[in-house]
């Protein structure tokens, strides 16, 4: 019985220390931009009567999330005047913090429906600045976190991300349909505050290394190349991008049109604000402690297989809510279930894609990976997605993005029966002399 309660204090204990906290308010803050320019946007625009071709191709906005590698090295290297004083990923987290806002802001004041043009430029705007802070975000999770915390610190701070978004889109629909869009959008620009203060507090992660003094133009491209040369220098580095490319396609697909169907089945704002917080939140929360717990006691491989899934069993629960038409129970049961699953998957893979980072280039690798992890689907999306809907409704639809799903689980279990997923871990995974105390790295033993 002793051995039983130690086993399960050893379990909780990563919760309750700073870096894994650290993590949870780090992605609230991550979460909530995408949400102004996805749910949120597609919802305001669905309302002001604008047709599906429309609406999904403002997912191309997106795709400046999967531009991320172009600048990413500078948040690794420039130091940013005055405010750097604060240190490297503090004085970013600030900067890009403050951009967020501002680029928040004039997205509020632009009307739809008068102005369509603009409307594109305040979305890719939010994207950008969403994007960069995102960039420094991972950046400063991943160095404040200690190998041994991966897999619990990134289910944290995945959970706080669906925290930041799903309550960011919640509050701005309930707000909108009783003070208006513009109040809606102001008010979530609150969200950047969790992130900026927890900088603040910790300060500089311990893990950051600082970039050395760069003089002339060879130093400078040697910082933007380096990072992708280290990463493509890896045994079996094409194959492992492949499968980052391809295995969330079917999840991208899935959730970029979920608003489109719940607005067509008749669901009114309260009632999606009401089951995504209401339901999925709890169920978020319950994956997240049951993929930790999977971690831990099935290592990274397994966990990530298992996760990979019910992912994709997921998605064909967005079918069978689109064949039951307008029903909370229905609605309620996959929320409930997709975040659940999400919750799982949330904990190995972000594990398994902030271990492949090298610490000399987290920002730039990490910008690479979560790039890549969502581009195919965000393309498809924005190209595609709209026209097959109005073609084969709703239901095929997620058949379709069911299948969608099934490429990025066998490459898996490839990569994992030759041993490649192991070769891969990156310096982030690999516990230094301060830090070396649940092993030598985060790969299955």
């Amino acid at each position: 019985m002793s051995e039983v309660a130690g086993d399960w204090k050893a379990g909780l204990k990563p919760y309750v220390e700073k870096e894994p906290i650290a993590a949870f308010t780090l992605g609230m803050s991550s979460g909530f931009p995408i949400a102004m320019i996805g749910a949120t946007l597609t919802s305001r625009l669905a309302q002001d009567g604008l047709d599906k071709k429309t609406i999904t191709a403002f997912t191309l906005g997106f795709l400046v999330y999967n531009l991320k590698p172009l600048w990413a090295w500078l948040i690794d290297g420039v130091r940013l005047p005055v405010l750097g004083r604060l240190g490297q990923r503090v004085s970013w987290l600030l900067f890009a913090g403050i951009l967020v806002v501002a680029a928040v802001a004039n997205l509020a004041f632009v009307d739809p429906k008068a102005d369509l043009g603009a409307t594109i430029v305040a979305a890719v705007l939010v994207g950008i600045a969403g994007a960069t802070f995102d960039i420094v975000i991972d950046a400063y999770r991943i160095e404040t976190l200690k190998p041994y915390q991966l897999g619990v610190g990134s289910g944290m701070a995945q959970y706080g991300y669906r925290i930041g978004n799903v309550a960011a889109a919640s509050l701005a629909l309930v707000l909108a349909a009783r003070t208006g869009w513009a109040i809606g959008y102001l008010a979530c620009s609150l969200f950047v505050l969790p992130a900026i203060v927890t900088g603040l507090v910790l300060g500089e992660p311990p893990r950051h290394r600082e970039p050395a003094a760069r003089r002339g133009v060879a130093e400078v491209v040697a910082s933007i190349v380096g990072p992708f040369v280290e990463f493509f220098q890896r045994a079996g580095a094409v194959i492992i991008l492949v499968f980052i490319l391809i295995h969330k396609i079917g999840d991208t697909l899935a959730n970029i049109v979920l608003r489109l169907m719940l607005n067509d089945l008749g669901f009114t704002n309260d009632e999606i604000a009401i089951y995504d917080v209401g339901v999925g939140f709890w169920a978020f929360l319950i994956g997240v402690f049951v993929g930790g717990a999977i971690y831990a006691r099935l290592g990274l491989k397994r966990s990530v297989m298992i996760s990979l899934v019910l992912m994709a069993v997921s998605n064909a629960s967005f079918a069978l809510l689109a064949a039951a038409g307008h029903s909370n129970a229905g609605l309620a049961g996959t929320i409930g279930f997709e975040n659940f699953t999400s919750g799982i998957g949330s904990v190995a893979v972000t594990a398994y894609f902030s271990a492949l980072c090298d610490l000399r280039f987290t920002a730039a690798q990490y910008a690479l990976i979560s790039a890549a992890a969502s581009v195919v689907g965000r393309l498809l999306t924005a190209t595609t997605a709209g026209a097959l809907v109005e073609r084969f409704g709703f239901v095929d639809f997620y058949w379709g993005t069911t299948v969608a799903a099934v490429p990025g689980v066998l490459l898996f279990w490839w990569m994992s029966r030759s041993g490649l997923v192991d070769r891969s871990i990156g310096s982030a995974g690999i516990a230094g002399e301060g830090d070396a105390r649940e092993g030598a790295a985060v790969r299955d033993q």
